[in-house]
Formats: structure tokens, sequence, C-alpha cells
């Protein structure tokens, strides 16, 4: 794939200030979108716990959450009074409506896991005693990475006499083929 022409831009200011706001004036975005189970806000909150608070929320001048629902709902179980927060001013509604969505959505997409570096990183991580359940995989999440078999062709697949070709997967294996629908 081809990188993308950027149209130009006005040079990107950068807000550096970070503000320590209660979490008691915070105002959850009304029409967020993105849930947060009860796990994933633990998990957050453990990361939290072992890592610190290394990812400010985002919040406009009013204190609605923009980005970080999920840090704040964390920060509330763990007892926290105070989060860290980045101010950004001057949004419009629709600027900070798209944004909200697009924070959420861009970091779903994408990229993946080079699942052999994967492996090495939490293999060395475990050998320095490091809990692998503070950084978001489960248990089974963990344990179909290192069961995770290569996907077998089948002996032979039945022709008809169609003029179509298709992308086939099987969803038990995971083994792709093309060719003529059944």
């Amino acid at each position: 794939m081809d990188t993308p022409e950027y149209e130009e831009i006005e040079p990107i200011k950068f807000n550096t200030n970070i503000v320590m706001v209660e979490t008691h004036t915070l105002i959850p975005y009304a029409q967020n979108a993105k849930l947060h189970s009860e796990e994933q806000v633990f998990r957050i909150g453990e990361s939290i716990k072992k890592f610190g608070f290394t990812n400010p929320v985002l919040i406009d001048e009013n204190n609605e959450i923009i980005a970080g629902h999920g840090r704040v709902l964390a920060m509330k179980i763990l007892g926290q009074t105070q989060v860290p927060c980045l101010v950004l001013s001057g949004l419009d509604a629709e600027k900070k409506r798209a944004y909200i969505i697009a924070d959420n959505r861009l970091a779903e997409i994408g990229g993946g896991w080079d699942e052999t570096m994967l492996k090495q990183e939490l293999d060395a991580l475990k050998d320095i005693g490091v809990d692998l359940s503070t950084l978001g995989f489960s248990e089974v999440d963990i344990q179909k990475l290192y069961t995770k078999e290569e996907p077998v062709a089948p002996e032979e697949f039945d022709t008809y006499d169609e003029k179509i070709d298709t992308e086939y997967c099987c969803p038990k294996c995971g083994y792709g083929w093309s060719g003529k629908p059944r």
C-alpha cells in the first residue's frame, strides 16, 4: 500500500500543560460510544498500579472527558481523587465529537502483533519475574498464542465447473485458499 499524501496543514501546536483535576469534577462525554467492561477497567487499574499514570486524560475547557474514560474509572476504583489531565482548548463540537471516535478506533485497527517477537518479549519478561497478567493479556490469550497451530491444507478440494474464483478461509484452522465456489 502506498503512503497517502497529506494535505498541507498549519503547524501542530502542542499543549504540554498537564494539570491535576479532581475526578469528581470530570464529566464523561454523554455520547461516548466506547464501552469499558469491568475486566478492562480492572486491567487498566492494575497497569496504573504497576507502571504509574503514564497517559494523561484529555479534557476540554469544561472538564468534559475527550479521551481517557477508562483511566478515570480505574482511578476512581483505586480510590484516587485526582487525575493528570491535558486540556485541549479550542476544539469545536464537530472536531471534538470526531476525535473521540477516532482516538478509540485508531488504537484498534491495523498493526496487529508480530507473534514471534511478542513471544520472545513475553518469554524474556516472564524469565525476569514480570507477571504477564499485568500486560493486558488474559491467561487464555497467552495460551492461544503459545499453542497456535499452523493451518494445514486439506488433501483434496472438490472442483466444479464454475467460472468465479473465490477466496476461502477455514473458520476452524484458518487455512486460506482460492478456488471455485461449490
